[in-house]
């Protein structure tokens, strides 16, 4: 075997690298850590911003308590607006409802039936015609 079949089977076998790798590349599952809507979120980053700095600026923070059966968010003032649960895993497991506090200024979610592990949690509110964006990460056990 002499030096020129060496370099062409080198050559080959780097070229079979590559087109294996391309194949791969084309057929894996879109990122996940990917937003689909990322110029829609950074037109309205300003606002989300000022909603966050608006729970800082009013102490309007509501207490988060997770548990086995129930996510538990109590809130300063009466309240209502949108929630939304997003598994940090997989996409096809997030959550979204809207809500109302009830007398005791309470909101409880069943968690039971959630898968367990890392969740974001994301509520967007309106109290006393103010209103509040939190992020938060859970954890279900």
């Amino acid at each position: 075997m002499n030096w020129g079949i060496k370099v062409l089977l080198g050559m080959g076998t780097f070229m079979s690298f590559i087109i294996v790798l391309v194949v791969i590349m084309f057929n894996s599952k879109t990122d996940a850590l990917v937003d689909n809507d990322y110029y829609e979120k950074g037109i309205n980053y300003d606002k989300v911003y000022n909603l966050k700095e608006q729970v800082n600026i009013d102490h309007a923070k509501p207490e988060i308590v997770v548990s086995k059966e129930t996510i538990s968010l109590v809130f300063k003032e009466q309240a209502k607006g949108n929630l939304r649960l997003m598994r940090t895993s997989d996409k096809r497991l997030d959550r979204a409802m809207t809500f109302e506090t009830d007398q005791n200024r309470q909101l409880l979610i069943p968690a039971q039936h959630l898968p367990k592990g890392s969740w974001r949690l994301i509520v967007e509110w309106e109290s006393q015609s103010k209103k509040y964006l939190i992020e938060q990460e859970i954890n279900i056990k």
